[in-house]
């Protein structure tokens, strides 16, 4: 990525997957973070809300870019049945969102915002997740050991349940961790 000489990245994100994609993947990036409300209008098609949440998130940073850094900001959904799955508030709800993917195909969105002072590319990824069956006692295995609350449809791929219990995934793996890398790789490429 030559074209990037001279440009500091910055990952505008808490999440410790997003960190742990990037730095695998061989980029080096900062930390910038600025919270924003994780709402979003109810009306809005399902597929376009985590490009939109990607956006706001990068609005929120964009004032504090110089002229040689490139934001990168991104956000997941787990979508069924044209519902989103956000983060499970509570043990209940999670308990809730499990037990609807069981035995299911569903679709993780991510949405990545890729922005500079004079440029921005936005764009969404989908992937589609194949659960096997999940009992009762597998739920609340995962919930208890694993605690998943901070993760969009109360799972993580890269964990027990992704092991155990995802029978089938069609297109990108590190989508579903939460950025597609290849495709953000690829992006990056073509920044002047």
């Amino acid at each position: 990525m030559n074209n990037l000489t001279g440009k500091k990245i910055i990952l505008g994100s808490k999440s410790p997957r997003r960190r742990q994609l990037l730095s695998e993947a061989g980029i080096s990036f900062e930390i910038r973070i600025q919270d924003i409300e994780e709402n979003f209008n109810p009306d809005m098609p399902v597929l376009e809300v985590a490009e939109d949440l990607a956006k706001r998130k990068a609005d929120a940073l964009v004032q504090t870019l110089s002229a040689e850094e490139i934001l990168i900001t991104a956000d997941s959904v787990v979508i069924l049945d044209g519902v989103i799955f956000n983060k499970p508030e509570n043990h209940q709800e999670g308990i809730k969102m499990l037990s609807v993917l069981s035995n299911r195909t569903h679709k993780v969105a991510t949405g990545v915002c890729i922005r500079t002072l004079t440029s921005e590319n936005a764009f969404t990824v989908i992937t589609l997740v194949t659960f096997g069956v999940l009992s009762d006692e597998e739920i609340e295995y995962y919930l208890l050991h694993h605690k998943p609350y901070d993760k969009a449809g109360a799972y993580g791929i890269q964990d027990w349940i992704g092991l155990t219990k995802v029978t089938k995934i069609e297109g990108s793996y590190s989508n579903v961790m939460g950025l597609p890398v290849s495709e953000v790789y690829e992006a990056l490429k073509k920044i002047n």
